[in-house]
């Protein structure tokens, strides 16, 4: 595989992921109290709890995005 190749892989990686991410962030702010209802139940999570369990989620996401994705992406371009 070459440089370019790869460049392109990790570019439509990173785009994926991101509208995944903000797909989630937005379905997430929408949907609060159906979420809080449906994993309180599943879960047995007390509704604080789950706010903040979700927080988490979101933030661990993002900072993988930006590992994973997004940094091995710039170097390619730098290295271009």
């Amino acid at each position: 595989m070459t440089i370019e190749q790869l460049t392109e892989l990790f570019k439509w990686i990173t785009v994926v992921n991101v509208v995944i991410f903000v797909l989630s962030s937005i379905l997430v702010m929408t949907f609060k109290g159906v979420i809080e209802k449906i994993h309180g139940k599943m879960f047995g999570i007390d509704k604080n709890n789950i706010s903040a369990i979700v927080y988490g989620y979101l933030g661990l996401f993002k900072v993988l995005i930006i590992v994973f994705n997004i940094g091995p992406y710039v170097a390619l371009v730098l290295m271009q």
